[in-house]
């Protein structure tokens, strides 16, 4: 063989190794699954209490109040922690706006918390968080169970519109009570010479998920093809 097909060979083969994708390291594969762990067990004990509350009060209508302080918490440590193992626009965006909805719109406006719409969201965050962390957990210990990643790939189809309907009419719910008190509102005058309508920003917030929500909905629907239609190899994908 030649050197010049040598060196031609060698850095194929350079470029091919350099192609695949290293996992984390033993340590750090050793924390994710942790992490991950925590935050199935604590979507599991959201989605309990919800049954428990349900069971003992005969009705859906305010169930967010049993389980309103570990919701608060879980999420706050998933905006800490800033673990996305996917898209980090997309799932950023779907990080904040739970946040978001969780602080400033429900906690801020008790008057909302009493909606159906609450309990919606709530609900189709509960059932795909329980699910999307245990597939992270199942694919760090290499070895996810098909009815996990099919899980992962299919409720979405009806959760993320459940979620984000019951996000937009919670928003929606709580404009006249904005409105009305000026919550989180500057007027001028005032020293900064700056002012602020927390009334118009819900809206710019509602209309924001015209362009975003498609693209993380369609996102999902071609890693859904990908992974279960086997176009890829798994590990390319979320």
């Amino acid at each position: 063989m030649s050197a010049a097909a040598s060196g031609t060979s060698k850095a194929a083969h350079s470029d091919a190794g350099l192609k695949k994708k290293r996992g984390p390291g033993a340590l750090a594969t050793a924390y994710l699954v942790i992490y991950n762990v925590v935050m199935t067990a604590g979507w599991l004990v959201i989605a309990v209490g919800l049954v428990r509350a349900y069971l003992a009060r005969g009705s859906y209508h305010g169930l967010y109040y049993s389980i309103e302080k570990p919701l608060k918490w879980f999420l706050s440590l998933v905006f800490i922690a800033g673990i996305v193992p996917s898209s980090v626009v997309l799932t950023g965006f779907q990080v904040m706006s739970r946040v978001f909805l969780t602080w400033a719109v429900t906690h801020s406006v008790r008057e909302v918390q009493s909606e159906d719409s609450v309990l919606l969201f709530v609900t189709a965050w509960t059932v795909t968080e329980i699910i999307r962390y245990s597939f992270y957990t199942f694919s760090l210990l290499n070895h996810l169970p098909y009815l996990i990643k099919w899980a992962r790939y299919t409720f979405f189809i009806v959760l993320y519109p459940m979620g984000v309907t019951g996000e937009l009419l919670t928003i929606y719910a709580a404009l006249p009570y904005v409105q009305k008190t000026g919550l989180y509102s500057v007027t001028l005058p005032n020293k900064y010479n700056f002012s602020f309508d927390y009334y118009t920003f819900l809206i710019l917030i509602m209309i924001s998920y015209i362009p975003l929500f498609p693209q993380l909905y369609f996102h999902m629907i071609r890693q859904r093809k990908k992974v279960l239609g086997h176009a890829e190899d798994y590990s390319k994908v979320e």
